[in-house]
């Protein structure tokens, strides 16, 4: 990683421990902003049991690359001749705004996991194994609205602003359709979307939010609606390519964090399945008997590693391999950008590129 990334990291860390505390106790600022006048009886302690499951997720760390790219967005807009002198946000202002992709990735990760059934995130317990599902549900749900609260410190027009929150709202909705079709599709076992569908689905529930970075950072620079928009989509088709490369690894060594196969135990159609289906549909409903099975017995269940054998007959982990792969180095190219084009490339896994 070069210096320059660092450095932007390190002021992205800065603005994160800024918009989320350690506790609400130490930082009355934060909670007059956050909450307003509260009553007397809500004391500090009940604050930081919404703070805590996010504050421990996102201490565990994660690559934080969306809102790099976001400050990349920043930079790639600012730098434009026809921008010069003209973007919308001070660069200090739009380290401000990086809660808002990550947060939202936090909160969407802590109710995925609830979703799904998950046991680990990062390697630890999921927050609603650490906390209860109660704790955690209210927590992350807590956060989506905190995160725009960054946007309401800003000292900049009112027209500014309800174009960041338009963006933020209207990409939200977005994921969460993105779950909604994901949801669907796993709780129903012999169902086997068209491939249109599922691109349909990451690119609302992933892409979204890479989306969403490319957007907030092209607003801030003060690129115009439509460019902002173009970026915005080239980046979700990025987020695509890597949630791809993600189901393939799933299927082959595993998340990290995550044991090798869940997708399999939490039944859901990523497209190495699609791929197969469509090669193989005779194995459609040996398929959907694998995920039932490993469903209710677990992730040691043998019906995990026979659906994955069943898989590797096809070739369809590695085609959907060299299709996530291609969508990432193509998108990657309509980016202006040697550093953003830096940073995707480099986040792909050596034995992809």
């Amino acid at each position: 990683m070069n210096n320059e990334f660092k450095t932007i990291l390190e002021n992205i860390e800065t603005s994160l421990n800024a918009a989320l505390p350690q506790s609400s106790s130490t930082t009355p600022d934060w909670t007059q902003f956050s909450f307003g006048a509260l009553p007397a009886g809500a004391k500090s302690e009940y604050i930081d049991k919404l703070i805590e499951p996010n504050k421990r997720l996102v201490g565990l760390g994660g690559k934080r690359w969306r809102p790099l790219l976001l400050m990349l967005c920043y930079k790639m807009s600012a730098e434009k001749k026809e921008n010069a002198h003209s973007s919308a946000l001070t660069e200090e202002q739009a380290y401000s705004i990086t809660p808002l992709v990550e947060f939202v990735h936090t909160a969407s990760l802590i109710h995925d996991d609830i979703e799904d059934s998950a046991d680990l995130r990062r390697g630890k317990p999921a927050a609603h194994i650490e906390y209860g599902l109660d704790t955690a549900l209210n927590a992350g749900s807590w956060l989506y609205f905190e995160a725009p609260v960054c946007i309401n410190k800003l000292d900049v027009p009112g027209e500014l602003k309800l174009r960041l929150y338009e963006t933020y709202t209207n990409e939200l909705r977005r994921l969460h359709l993105g779950q909604a079709m994901d949801i669907y599709w796993h709780r129903t076992p012999d169902f086997f979307p068209p491939e249109e569908e599922y691109l349909a689905m990451v690119k609302n529930k992933t892409g979204t939010l890479a989306s969403l970075a490319a957007k907030l950072g092209c607003i801030a620079g003060g690129l115009s609606p439509e460019d902002a928009e173009t970026f915005g989509g080239i980046a979700a088709d990025i987020g695509i390519g890597f949630q791809i490369i993600d189901d393939v690894i799933n299927l082959t060594t595993g998340n990290p964090g995550k044991e090798r196969g869940d997708d399999i135990v939490e039944g859901k159609k990523s497209l190495p399945v699609l791929i197969h289906a469509v090669l193989c549909p005779q194995d459609k409903t040996q398929i959907a008997e694998y995920m039932k099975t490993a469903g209710a017995e677990g992730i040691h269940s043998p019906a995990v590693e026979n659906c994955i054998a069943l898989l590797q007959k096809s070739g369809c982990i590695e085609k959907a391999a060299e299709r996530g792969r291609t969508l990432i180095t193509e998108s990657c190219a309509k980016f202006h950008s040697q550093q953003i084009q830096e940073l995707f490339t480099s986040m792909i896994p050596e034995n992809f590129r």
